[in-house]
């Protein structure tokens, strides 16, 4: 649906990947990086825009002593002072909506590296393919059967492609699908992705452009599944769970020094702000590693950015510049005016 942003994206990780000898996590960092410099601008505009409003604050809040309870009236007379004073309303929430685009878009390549970074489109076939066999046999099936099931192929229905590159890897991919089909009772089934199979596990074992997955040591297509027997059951991909949490901290707190610089009497969003890294960090543990890897890596860059562009783009340093120039331009105006007044005398 979405690959008109997809295939783009897909292709510009399998290019820095190449360049970092296909390592996928160098390329989710390196590329979450390049994404957030690109949008320096939009975040210096954000920023823009919230002071803008912070300089029109004290002119809303005459407004609203003026119209009182009448809504309506406050509600076009602030849409006129903001047109008189040509500040955008909106000017905020286009970063934010870019990046949405982008998040969504960068799940979907994680959870499909075969199709969008390698490029094999007879992944998504054959994965999708698989998925609804073992679906399909495990909807009426009990523990026992399950269990069965599992012992042939571990599967993973909700990210049929993640688990592919798993198995194609094994010893014998070939041989674990079609004993897969023949135990569910369909071996005329298994003909039909067979080529297609066959396919996927040549080009992707292809070592110039085979995909790493790994992260030292920790393999970016599993999922850190949780156990509350921490010290027995630990394993080494709940780093990144943890990892995405401190750097959430990081930029939640970031994110509440430069609300209150832009806006002090705005009402405190510490409670929400330090919520969001709590449940990412549970939601992380449900998650493949490669997108809790990103999420730690955009929260991390970002929240470093953000101080650079706070620096150099403060809320009193725009606001202080803005006043600067509404200061000369009054005082320009009066001095013109004390000069015509003197000539015509």
């Amino acid at each position: 649906m979405f690959d008109f942003i997809n295939v783009p994206l897909g292709w510009v990780l399998r290019f820095i990947a190449d360049i970092f000898n296909n390592n996928f996590a160098m390329a989710v960092f390196v590329f979450t990086l390049l994404i957030n410099i690109l949008f320096i601008p939009l975040t210096i505009k954000s920023q823009k825009s919230s002071v803008q409003q912070l300089r029109l604050k004290p002119k809303l809040d005459e407004l609203k002593k003026k119209y009182g309870d009448d809504r309506q009236k406050i509600s076009q007379e602030t849409s006129k002072l903001y047109q008189e004073e040509k500040v955008s309303m909106s000017g905020g929430c286009l970063p934010m909506i870019i990046r949405l685009v982008i998040m969504m878009s960068i799940y979907t390549l994680i959870l499909s590296p075969l199709t969008y970074m390698a490029n094999i489109d007879e992944a998504a076939v054959v994965s999708d393919k698989i998925n609804a066999v073992i679906s399909e046999e495990l909807e009426d099936a009990d523990d026992a059967r399950k269990a069965e099931i599992n012992k042939i192929i571990k599967w993973d229905t909700g990210r049929p492609e993640l688990t592919l590159v798993n198995l194609i890897r094994s010893d014998d991919p070939e041989g674990t699908v079609k004993k897969l089909y023949t135990e569910c009772g369909k071996e005329k089934e298994y003909s039909k992705i067979e080529k297609d199979l066959q396919t996927v596990i040549k080009r992707d074992q292809n070592e110039e452009t085979q995909i790493d997955y790994d992260f030292f040591g920790i393999d970016l297509t599993g999922t850190p599944d949780f156990d509350w027997n921490i010290f027995e059951a630990f394993r080494l991909n709940w780093i990144l769970p943890i990892l995405a949490f401190l750097s959430q901290i990081l930029s939640s707190i970031l994110s509440m020094k430069m609300q209150k610089k832009t806006n002090p009497d705005a009402p405190s969003m510490s409670g929400m702000l330090l919520m969001m890294p709590v449940i990412s960090l549970f939601i992380g543990f449900s998650l493949p590693g490669g997108v809790t890897f990103y999420w730690a890596c955009s929260s991390l860059i970002g929240g470093l950015l953000q101080v650079a562009v706070q620096y150099y783009y403060g809320p009193h340093k725009l606001l202080a510049k803005m006043r600067g120039k509404e200061l000369t331009k009054q005082s320009d105006f009066e001095a013109g005016q004390i000069s015509k007044l003197s000539s015509d005398e």
